[in-house]
């Protein structure tokens, strides 16, 4: 008894943390019109959901940046702060919008003045437990993350983070809430601090997964549960999105590690984007990599660019799959629409003509109806914030599924594992 008396009191002290956030964040920004951070769902979250790992989370709190309730406000102000791109139009919710999960729902976002970038926008939603951050890992933190985007030529397209807060520290307010917060003037590293503070009260659990874990036998129906089954044994999801091959993962769902697994091959000249790359992309340079990246078709080459190493050529990072079903497109590149696609490519083994291909990649024999439960597996794991939103898309998913699956391919699903191509010399 005693130890469940002293886990509710860190529980407690943890969601202090972030429902203190809450309140202070109603009352941080300028007077005026309703802003969008005012929305329900972009405040900080509890960690008093059922399925949230307190021990984690306070491992995701770096001990140089402490979460503060005056700190996460000012941070949540400046993730929906325009003021930070070159032109005023776009903020950090403009790619992650907290009514879409924090995504923004399209294949690849859109920066200032409409320019298209290579990469899907990751939900940041239970970001701050990933080991590294963006799809291809080139940040190690949250903070660090965080400025890529404000000097990304297609994306907030500052010249430098200098420039971006020159633009807030003529705001009054902003002034004073560095000095409040961090006892200085407005500066760069502390304008990330914030940021990530703000993205760390983000965790998002709750789900009826999560609730069926806890004991709660009714919680998913019994075709979620045979998808449960099937996610760990005959369609192989554990190969990425277990602890290991044979201890399941009921929390995060990822391995954090980074893999081929066939999309995008095709569609570009692989061999001579990586050559460019190794000619071009020195791999200490991280504004040159996130440049390559986001505006580049080396885009394709994922981990490449950081490691230069052959085997991680067109690969990329294991996601989170909680809340799935409401942030799509899916993949890297968004080339995906539903989970009946996600799955189809992985039911047939994609990636017949690529040498990169992870050697976990084969055709699964899944049935329709495993397919099915699979899915109903997958938009289990929604939090209960996104239900209404999760019941939408499941419903508008199923109904596309049932008229258009371009990935479908039975014969292949039911066939050998092809021979993969040598790798070129």
């Amino acid at each position: 008894m005693k130890r469940f008396l002293i886990l509710g009191v860190i529980l407690a002290g943890t969601a202090t943390l972030f429902f203190g956030c809450e309140r202070s964040a109603k009352r941080v920004g300028p007077k005026g019109p309703p802003n969008p951070e005012a929305d329900r769902l972009a405040q900080p979250k509890s960690l008093q959901q059922v399925g949230a790992p307190a021990e984690l989370t306070r491992e995701a709190i770096p001990p140089d940046n402490p979460q503060t309730p005056e700190k996460i406000s000012l941070g949540q102000k400046f993730f929906f702060e325009r003021r930070l791109s070159a032109d005023g139009t776009v903020s950090c919710s403009t790619c992650h919008n907290p009514d879409l999960a924090f995504t923004d729902r399209k294949p690849t976002s859109v920066g200032i003045k409409g320019r298209i970038g290579q990469r899907n926008a990751p939900t940041i939603l239970n970001a701050m437990y990933n080991k590294t951050q963006f799809w291809d890992g080139r940040a190690q933190t949250l903070e660090e993350q965080a400025g890529f985007p404000i000097v990304n030529p297609s994306e907030m397209g500052n010249p430098s983070l200098d420039t971006a807060v020159a633009q807030i520290a003529s705001v009054e307010e902003y002034q004073q809430a560095f000095q409040r917060v961090f006892g200085r003037l407005p500066n760069g590293p502390d304008l990330l601090r914030a940021i990530a503070s703000y993205e760390r009260t983000q965790l998002s659990f709750d789900s009826p997964f999560d609730h069926f874990i806890a004991g709660d036998t009714n919680a998913i129906d019994a075709s979620a549960k045979r998808g449960w089954e099937l996610f760990n044994t005959q369609a192989r999801c554990n190969k990425c999105h277990a602890l290991t091959e044979t201890r399941r993962d009921v929390t995060l769902f990822t391995d954090n590690d980074f893999h081929n697994i066939g999309i995008g091959i095709i569609r570009h000249n692989v061999v001579a984007l990586a050559g460019q790359a190794e000619k071009v992309i020195n791999s200490t340079d991280a504004a040159a990599i996130d440049r390559a990246a986001i505006q580049h078709d080396m885009s394709v080459l994922g981990r490449f660019l950081i490691t230069k190493q052959e085997k991680d050529t067109a690969s990329f990072k294991t996601p989170d799959i909680r809340n799935v079903l409401v942030t799509g497109p899916y993949f890297h590149d968004g080339s995906q629409e539903t989970l009946w696609d996600v799955i189809d490519h992985y039911n047939k083994g994609d990636g017949l003509h690529n040498p990169w291909l992870d050697e976990d990649m084969q055709p699964l024999a899944l049935t329709e109806p495993d397919i099915d439960d699979l899915v109903a597996f997958l938009a289990s794991l929604t939090s209960a914030t996104y239900k209404e939103q999760g019941t939408a898309e499941l419903a508008r998913q199923r109904a596309l599924s049932r008229t258009n699956r371009p990935q479908r391919d039975t014969a292949r699903a039911f066939g050998p594992k092809p021979v993969p191509p040598e790798p070129p010399k």
